[in-house]
This record gives C-alpha cells, sequence and structure tokens, in this order.
C-alpha cells in the first residue's frame, strides 16, 4: 500500500476535488457533539492530504494525523495541518486523545486479522477512558447486493488530465475486493501521456464482525449507521459508520 499512495497520491487530490470534506468532517463533529460533547483532541489515522483534518482544526479541535504515505504527509504539512508518517496498524503515540477517527474507508484497507486487531488496539491504546474511536467501511451485504463494476472517472486541472479504470475482482471467501486501477494522465503542455497500475485490496465487513472485534478490543458498540445520512444500513448502504467507545476497564 505504500508504493501504491506514493503515486496515487500526486493526483489524490484532484480525483477527490468534489468530494464534500465540509459535509463530512461536520458530521463527525456532530457525532462528537452527541456521543461526547467534551472531545477537544483527536487523533485522525489515515489521514490523507488533511483535507477533513484541516477542517476540523479550523472547527476548533487539536488534531494530529498519521499516513501511511510519505508524500501525503507532505502535502499535508504544507497545508498547514500536522500529520506524522506512520505505519497505522503499528504506530507509538506518546499522549492520549479523546477521540480518534479513521475516514474514508481506510480500515477498509486492513485485509488480514491479526494487523486489523493491532489497529483497534492502537487506537484503544491512544485514547482517553470514555474517548470515542469512529470510522466507516465498505458494508458486506452491499457489496454481495450490488456487486461493484467497472467504473471510469476523469478528472483535469489546468496542467493535467487524469482517466481512471477501476477494474474490481472479487474474493468471496475473504471479504475483499482487489480494485485494480489504470490510471493514465496526460502532460497537456508537452502532449505527453504517462500511465500506470495500482490494486486496491478493500475489506468489506458485516454489523456482527465489528461488534465481535470491538467486544475483544476494549470498546462499546453506540450506533451503526450510514455515513453521512445517519440511516439505518441496509442492503444498497456501500458506506457505514461505527462509533465505539472505550471501555473504562478492559474485560
Amino acid at each position: 500500500m505504500d508504493v501504491n499512495f506514493n503515486l496515487y497520491s500526486k493526483y489524490y487530490d484532484l480525483l477527490y476535488q468534489t468530494k464534500d470534506y465540509l459535509a463530512e468532517a461536520t458530521y463527525i463533529a456532530d457525532c462528537f457533539k452527541t456521543y461526547a460533547p467534551n472531545t477537544k483532541t483527536i487523533l485522525e489515522i489515515g489521514s490523507g492530504t488533511g483535507s477533513h483534518g484541516l477542517i476540523l482544526q479550523k472547527m476548533g479541535y487539536d488534531i494530529l494525523g498519521l499516513e501511511r504515505s510519505q508524500k501525503m504527509v507532505e502535502k499535508a504539512n504544507l497545508r498547514g495541518f500536522a500529520c506524522k508518517q506512520a505505519d497505522i496498524t503499528n504506530f507509538v503515540i506518546d499522549r492520549k486523545y479523546d477521540a480518534v477517527i479513521s475516514l474514508f474507508h481506510v480500515i477498509s484497507y486492513i485485509n488480514d486479522n491479526d494487523s486489523l486487531e493491532k489497529f483497534f488496539i492502537n487506537a484503544n491504546n491512544c485514547l482517553n477512558s470514555g474517548g470515542l474511536f469512529i470510522f466507516d467501511v465498505w458494508y458486506s451485504p452491499a457489496v454481495y447486493h450490488q456487486k461493484p463494476g467497472i467504473r471510469t472517472r476523469k478528472v483535469e486541472s489546468a496542467e493535467i488530465s487524469v482517466i481512471r479504470i477501476a477494474e474490481p475482482q472479487i474474493h468471496f471467501e475473504k471479504n475483499v475486493v482487489d480494485v485494480n486501477y489504470s490510471i493514465l494522465v496526460k502532460d497537456k503542455k508537452h502532449d505527453n501521456w504517462v500511465d500506470f497500475q495500482e490494486k486496491h485490496p478493500m475489506r468489506h465487513f458485516s454489523i456482527p464482525e465489528i461488534g465481535l472485534l470491538s467486544k475483544f478490543t476494549g470498546f462499546e458498540l453506540l450506533k451503526v449507521e450510514e455515513f453521512l445520512t445517519g440511516n439505518i444500513p441496509y442492503e444498497n448502504t456501500w458506506g457505514v459508520n461505527f462509533i465505539l467507545r472505550k471501555k473504562t476497564v478492559i474485560l
């Protein structure tokens, strides 16, 4: 994943320029107000180039980002968002936070159970007692019902045009979808094209699966809802948000 995102990061912000980061950050802030209104400090795991974090920072939260891609870390810091490079499944932080967030399906990039357990334990260790852990994932019922198909996205700036073709390969036995990207980039000034390929393995989850994992890593599952809308998840709900609270005592 490191190599993938060091390439992908060059075009990441352009590809997601229409993503409503303000609405998503406001939704997360509303989750804090509902379930932990005294939240002041946040650790964002998988913070990308800092688009969510910058908005939450402007809202008054003290927030630090952790990101695996060094290129994205550099972009985030240049934008004024405090971010450190770290392996998101194996990191050490010398302070505790009121909340840990992980947005835009970051956890779906963690395919194996051992790494997933480490991720949850690390999140727990970074939290103050009663702190929130909020994250969204691909939802298994929607993946099985809708079945991902081939998708093409075209975007451009004054300097470049980017075409991204996503071709999925479903691994039912692993609850994983390999998203195979073919990315073509045109340099408008020199009329040159470059292309590269990346594979992004995405794991999808059921509610009982996350519930069991939460229980054994010291969390209480507070709420499950469609990301952004707050609706009850069903077979057409692709992105589901989980709100967990760190238990005072781990049993």
